[in-house]
């Protein structure tokens, strides 16, 4: 008998707005940038989940590098010089 193999599968929230130019633009807020567009719904639909799939992978990637936990807020400083 084969063994089944166990997938995870997380939801999450995904806004569709149409276009002016027309097509479809998609965005998930659990990740900053993580946006997509497609010409039509469907396509935006399966171009967002590819999207979501890279930034986990993205994450999984540096946690294994043991960048630690990632948190969606980073905080650091960065020198401007003022003229």
């Amino acid at each position: 008998m084969k063994k089944m193999r166990k997938t995870k599968i997380n939801t999450y929230p995904v806004t569709i707005e149409s276009c002016e130019e027309g097509g479809f633009f998609a965005k998930c807020t659990s990740f900053q940038g993580c946006h997509a567009e497609g010409e039509t719904y469907g396509e935006a639909i399966d171009n967002i989940g590819e999207v979501i799939r890279a930034h986990i992978g993205v994450r999984e990637n540096l946690r294994k590098k043991n960048y630690g936990e990632l948190s969606s807020i980073l905080k650091f400083r960065i020198p401007v010089p003022i003229v």
